[in-house]
């Protein structure tokens, strides 16, 4: 079978986010399908949840603890007490599908009074894959015991505290025994849905001003579309067209194209050519325009052109990327914002790219074909 017409549930995906006690969320599950909208009032967690969800897909890509969560004592519930020897931590986790089955990843993070993961849990198949447990806290190191179903029942080794376990197994497990084989194929299943996120929140201000040649790669604030349309504009004229379908369909007046063109030395800006007269300059858009646009480039590309870090794991035919979008409804019309879920419903269908976004207001979105609306509560 040819990889575009692999089924998409073969790709690892998520399918469920929890946050055990993270933050202001408790017990929460909360699930994922190929386009999912948080929807709630402010203060309901929305920007939390997808905090937790860039959290574990770089921790699945091997970053430190610290990198990954800078102010940890934010992500305590703010009504957690120490214990006797005052530690707080919190706790999230997940579940990803694919060939494996559902597999599930839960990790404990102590955040007082040092930041280290305290307990990790990998299972699948009604086994535990992967569990670490903090044995001594004098030790930079979490005991570690995974499935080897040979002479040993299980493996035991320290490894760090400071990263997750799952990422590190390809290195640690020989493979030699069905048990082992069985650990490397969920804890690939689990890297691989993870993996390959790009947090987006395009910021129009930003977006206005001509922007120098760089690598072409789109940013997260979006501030350099010009220079990635300057790219993608010759790169896939088929996919340019329909990128400018979207902005004809999202944009006010008339749109014959979407260009980008130097402007001075070493700088490129963007406009909408209008087909007769001078073209429009991005400077003179609106926020909701521009916000549309951004989104728009990015539900249409995919991991060639955006700021993601592909997983050199796993056959190419298996990975997807994942799209963070906070605020998706940000500044946008009905009419736009509509739009910009057909595309994400429609870039979903194949499994390569999936969305996650938060809104303000989920009630338009409760019937649209493939996507599952949250509706989280203060």
């Amino acid at each position: 079978m040819a990889p575009e017409e692999r089924p998409a549930d073969q790709r690892p995906r998520l399918t469920e986010l929890r946050l055990s006690a993270f933050a202001g969320h408790r017990g929460a599950g909360l699930p994922l399908g190929a386009v999912t909208l948080f929807a709630g009032p402010s203060g309901s967690g929305k920007t939390t949840a997808l905090r937790a969800y860039e959290a574990l897909a770089r921790l699945a890509g091997g970053a430190e603890l610290g990198d990954v969560f800078p102010d940890p004592v934010a992500c305590v519930p703010e009504r957690a007490r120490p214990d006797a020897q005052h530690r707080r931590g919190f706790r999230i986790g997940c579940t990803a599908d694919g060939p494996e089955g559902p597999v599930r990843l839960d990790v404990a993070v102590q955040a007082e009074p040092e930041l280290r993961v305290v307990g990790e849990r990998l299972t699948g198949a009604g086994l535990v894959l992967l569990e670490t447990a903090l044995r001594d806290p004098g030790r930079p190191a979490v005991q570690a015991a995974w499935h080897t179903a040979g002479s040993a029942p299980v493996t035991r080794a320290p490894l760090p505290d400071d990263r997750l376990g799952t990422p590190m197994l390809p290195l640690r497990v020989a493979g030699k025994t069905d048990g082992q084989r069985q650990v490397l194929a969920a804890a690939e299943q689990m890297v691989l849905a993870l993996r390959s996120v790009v947090p987006v929140d395009p910021l129009p201000g930003r977006m206005r001003e001509p922007v120098p040649v760089g690598s072409g790669r789109l940013a997260a604030g979006c501030d350099n579309l010009a220079e990635v349309l300057w790219r993608t504009r010759g790169d896939c004229p088929r996919r340019h067209g329909r990128f400018v379908a979207a902005a004809r369909a999202g944009c006010a007046g008339p749109v014959e194209d979407v260009l980008a063109e130097p402007y001075g030395p070493g700088m490129i800006r963007a406009l909408l050519d209008r087909g007769e007269g001078p073209g429009t300059e991005f400077a003179r858009l609106g926020d909701g325009e521009l916000r549309y646009l951004a989104l728009a480039l990015v539900l249409l590309t995919g991991a060639g052109v955006l700021e993601a870090d592909p997983p050199g794991e796993g056959p190419v035919a298996l990975r997807s990327l994942t799209v963070l979008a906070d605020g998706f409804d940000r500044c946008l019309d009905p009419g736009q914002r509509a739009g910009l879920l057909a595309l994400a419903a429609k870039a979903g269908l194949g499994g390569r790219t999936r969305c996650v976004a938060a809104v303000s207001d989920g009630s338009w979105a409760d019937r649209a074909d493939g996507v599952t609306v949250v509706h989280l509560d203060p």
